[in-house]
């Protein structure tokens, strides 16, 4: 792992106290035409809106807010039991045009800095990688970020986030009922159950994001709720 690069700072007055100590990190896209307005936008008092931290496309990191305070990233959100997920979380903005404004895959320098920023982060709270999440874990009704193009296996071979299952995988024959229930398990708000099957296609299953309950979700879901989930290898 190399050593996280320079952290340029870049103060945002959107946050407030913590009530929660650090679980989860959660990686999002800033979903806006070019940095320099998400940038804008994460800083500016009037949008209430911010993270800990933006990873523009060169790999440049710029920290937001103190990760000892809560910034407003997550909104209205759930994940394995917690609804504060501000309170819990640290936030980290990926700089991309998102699917609004053409959704491009994302620069090997940039996710090298992601990489070592979540790292880090990591090994500072013990956050463990069933808790490094997208945007669209936590709210799968509202978000898509970061997306089916995000190479969360690049993550998942550094333990730095839960791998796609490949080994050994066994369809439990689940109903869609079942199905929906051991999502829930696994963490997912499925109150919204299609946009549940949704988020966790695009990140575990991303080729295939079609909102369909089949053979090959059941069998990757069974695996991820086994003690070791193995893959990306």
């Amino acid at each position: 792992m190399q050593d996280l690069p320079d952290i340029i700072e870049a103060p945002s007055p959107n946050f407030d106290e913590r009530q929660l100590p650090v679980s989860i990190i959660v990686l999002h896209y800033t979903g806006m035409q070019d940095a320099e307005s998400a940038i804008a936008r994460l800083r500016d008092p009037e949008a209430k809106v911010s993270s800990h931290y933006v990873v523009a496309e060169d790999g440049t990191i710029l920290r937001l807010v103190d990760e000892e305070k809560r910034a407003w990233h997550a909104g209205r959100s759930y994940w394995r039991g917690t609804t504060d997920i501000n309170s819990a979380s640290v936030g980290i903005e990926i700089v991309n045009p998102g699917h609004e404004f053409g959704y491009s895959p994302f620069p090997d320098e940039q996710i090298a800095s992601v990489i070592q920023l979540v790292h880090a982060i990591k090994q500072r709270h013990a956050v463990t990688r069933g808790n490094i999440v997208g945007h669209s874990d936590i709210a799968p009704a509202r978000k898509q970020d970061p997306g089916e193009l995000f190479p969360w296996g690049k993550l998942a071979r550094l333990r730095l986030a839960l791998p796609r299952p490949t080994r050994g995988l066994i369809d439990p024959g689940w109903t869609d009922g079942g199905f929906l229930m051991a999502l829930n398990r696994f963490g997912y708000d499925v109150d919204d159950q299609q946009a549940a099957v949704v988020a966790f296609q695009r990140r575990f299953r991303p080729e295939l994001v079609d909102g369909m309950i089949d053979a090959e979700c059941r069998m990757i879901l069974l695996a991820l709720l086994l003690p070791r989930p193995q893959g990306d290898v």
